[in-house]
This record gives C-alpha cells, sequence and structure tokens, in this order.
C-alpha cells in the first residue's frame, strides 16, 4: 500500500527523481509505502515533506491505481508482487522545496504540464495524471 499526490499549480506539477532501475533517473509522484499502522493520508502528507520539503493540504482523493508484477525474489525464485497505490490531489500550504538526502529520491522540480510527456517518469505518473484531468466517478 502506497500513497502519492498530485500537486498541481499554474500549470506545472511537483515530480521527485528517483535513480531507478539501473541507475537511469526516472520522475515519480512525490509519496510513497504506508507504515505499519500509518493512514494513507498521513503517509502522503509525511512523503510529501520528505521528498520535497513541503507541507501540503489534501483536497481530495482521485482514486487508486492497482498494479500486479512479478518481481525477482530470494533464491531465484519469482514473487508476485501487488501494489497498490492510492492517488491524492493536494496543494502546497508551506515549506520550501528542498532535495531529500538519504532517500528514495534525490531531487524534486516543478515540471510543466506540457513538458511531461517528454520525461523520462514512471506509469505512475500518466496514471495521476489522467485521474487530475478525468475525476472519474469510481476513481478508475
Amino acid at each position: 500500500m502506497a500513497a502519492y499526490a498530485i500537486c498541481v499549480r499554474d500549470g506545472r506539477i511537483l515530480l521527485a527523481r528517483s535513480p531507478g532501475p539501473g541507475g537511469v533517473p526516472e520522475w515519480v509522484l512525490p509519496g510513497g509505502g504506508m507504515e505499519h499502522g500509518e493512514d494513507p493520508h498521513d503517509t502522503v502528507v509525511r512523503e510529501v515533506a520528505e521528498e520535497t520539503g513541503y507541507r501540503v493540504e489534501v483536497t481530495g482523493l482521485l482514486g487508486v491505481d492497482s498494479l500486479r508484477t512479478t518481481r525477482p525474489g530470494r533464491f531465484g525464485r519469482p514473487v508476485d508482487h501487488h501494489g497498490v497505490r492510492i492517488l491524492y490531489e493536494a496543494r502546497v500550504t508551506g515549506g520550501e522545496l528542498r532535495y531529500e538526502v538519504g532517500g528514495s529520491t534525490d531531487l524534486a522540480a516543478w515540471q510543466d504540464l506540457t513538458a511531461v510527456s517528454g520525461l523520462t517518469r514512471v506509469p505512475l505518473v500518466d496514471a495521476g495524471l489522467r485521474l487530475w484531468r478525468e475525476r472519474p466517478p469510481a476513481g478508475r
């Protein structure tokens, strides 16, 4: 389980950069895994602060994205992984943009919405933007 934020202002979206597989950096939505017993709302607020330096207010639930993949596991055995990602809309209420040190990302930046398609990014960025644009009643 994980929670992510879509923060859009002035035609730009807040993204974080992850080292990515094989060392190729890729842009991701700010957010991440829930700690045991943590509420998803609290997760997204904490994760955005950790990865970007910003305090945010959650303004809406956009939807849920579910992903099932097979990943390498211990002793060469494949692991059937199921990720459930909750996507929230949020707005920045304070803090200052900064980079995460010693975490899962190394850079945070506002990216022009029209430039996102040209960025090396994880598929969740596109899924989140689709939910933000379309706002489907069922959240998917």
